[in-house]
């Protein structure tokens, strides 16, 4: 009988050990603004739905407005699935140029439409590339990023999705100003930002490596070595240090062949417990995120009497709690610990909206007030979602990590994208805020929830190496470990 071969690698190890560095800046910045860009589409989209209406080439109607939409969340969940299962097959690097550039020429592409139906394709196309991006680029950055800080800068860069937002309702309340472009040119140009700022990413991209995890594990530990060799050299010369010899830890067998029934026996045989936990934190966040965000606008407009076109200034304060709960509550992600933080953030926030809804019902607060409440509400419920993304993509074996996150991201986005709006449309059509109250209530329960599941179900993966938290399929090692 053949004895399997057997490779034994330090690639984890060297990369775990790196100083914080110009590089690790780099891959930040570079893989990162795929947040910013899903911000910067999801608020320029509702903003400029009005415009949509008026356009003279278009002229939408409201069922078509939310159909586009509906296709943009559509080719996410798809995007995400398709591009995940090539990225675990073929790489990190190719595919996150690849989705990057399928969103760039989409976007530009919807600046350029003139029917209703080439608007919908090109909207399912942008929706495919940013599905795309958070499968390859989140498996990317887990694998470059010492395992002492992947906690916060993956909190940090989840959270960067609402500097986009923000940036995108400043966009929208100059360029649809009728003083200004005009509605028809105003909206035009709005899409055609992303495609801008996506060739300048893609020009950084240029200098990123493929993941030497991911070349370890697809038999080019050869090659693995070599990128981790450059890497370091890079960072010996730019931050002046001289780094120490590791010990090789890690024992590789024959490369795993991903297949379905290869994933659906990880995630459902061998991690049963993980599987349910990330399920539970993807549809709580999901839910209220998606729910009150993609309602924002009405609930200003309905029961507080604001101008649609002022609705933008109220999403700046949002947007900015949004943005620094990840980024000020991260590190503690790494310090205190994943469960810990994961159970404060989500009882917490379900707690806060809890509150937040009772004050709406009781009539005490206005537009202004209520802003702040939910200012405060989602500081810390931004960090629970992100932690969410953490979770799932740090809990599985790398040889199945871009599919996995691709399957989770699916799940939140289908349930939170159509269940969770649809819900508090009906709710807020009725125009009775204790109708909105009791979506609001259930919203608190589901975050609730989701925390006290992580006292039962929580990993501590703070600081452990991600081949520690969960073995790749490949090594050889004990049988995997839901702890």
């Amino acid at each position: 009988m053949a004895t399997e071969p057997r490779i034994l690698t330090d690639v984890p190890a060297r990369l775990d050990r790196l100083p914080w560095s110009r590089f690790h800046r780099l891959v930040v910045i570079a893989l990162g603004i795929t947040w910013i860009l899903d911000g910067l589409e999801v608020t320029l989209a509702g903003s400029v739905a009005a415009a949509l209406q008026t356009s003279p080439r278009l002229q939408l109607t409201p069922e078509q407005v939310g159909l586009t939409g509906s296709a943009y969340l559509a080719g996410a969940v798809l995007g995400a699935l398709f591009f995940g299962h090539l990225t675990d097959r073929l790489g990190r690097k190719k595919l996150f140029n690849i989705t990057l550039g399928v969103y760039l020429v989409a976007t530009a592409a919807t600046a350029f439409s003139w029917d209703f139906y080439s608007f919908l394709l090109f909207r399912f196309l942008t929706g495919a590339g940013i599905g795309g991006e958070y499968s390859a680029i989140n498996s990317a950055i887990q694998e470059l990023i010492p395992a002492r800080l992947r906690g916060r800068i993956d909190l940090a860069i989840n959270g960067s999705f609402w500097v986009g937002a923000a940036g995108g309702a400043i966009l929208s309340v100059w360029l649809l100003d009728p003083n200004v472009l005009g509605p028809e040119l105003g909206w035009r140009l709005a899409f055609a930002t992303g495609a801008v700022l996506g060739l300048v990413i893609l020009y950084l991209r240029r200098f990123l490596p493929e993941s030497p995890r991911w070349l370890m594990l697809h038999g080019q530990p050869g090659e693995a070595s070599r990128v981790v060799d450059r890497i370091e050299a890079e960072i010996e010369a730019s931050e002046g240090v001289t780094l120490t010899p590791v010990k090789a830890n890690l024992v590789l067998g024959n490369t795993h062949r991903t297949t379905l029934v290869s994933v659906a026996r990880t995630l459902l045989r061998d991690y049963p417990g993980r599987t349910a936990f990330g399920l539970i934190l993807m549809a709580a966040q999901a839910f209220i995120y998606n729910a009150i965000f993609f309602t924002y606008a009405l609930v200003l407009t309905r029961f507080y009497g604001v101008a649609a076109d002022d609705v933008g200034w109220y999403i700046l304060p949002f947007a900015a709690g949004n943005f620094l709960g990840p980024l000020l509550l991260g590190p503690l992600f790494d310090s205190i610990g994943r469960k810990t933080m994961i159970f404060g953030t989500y009882t917490l926030s379900g707690i806060l909206l809890g509150i937040t809804a009772l004050l709406f019902d009781l009539g005490m607060l206005d537009a202004t007030t209520q802003t702040v409440m939910w200012s405060i509400v989602f500081f810390f419920a931004s960090a629970a979602a992100s932690a969410a993304y953490l979770t799932v993509g740090e809990s599985f074996p790398l040889e199945i990590r871009a599919l996995t996150i691709a399957l989770f991201y699916a799940f939140g986005t289908l349930l939170g994208g159509v269940g969770g709006p649809w819900l508090f449309g009906v709710l807020i059509a009725s125009e009775s805020p204790r109708e909105i109250v009791l979506g609001y209530a259930l919203g608190a329960v589901l975050m609730i929830v989701a925390g006290l599941t992580t006292r039962k179900l929580g990993i501590s993966a703070e600081r452990r190496p991600l081949e520690e938290v969960a073995p790749p399929l490949s090594a050889h090692r004990g049988g995997p470990s839901e702890a």
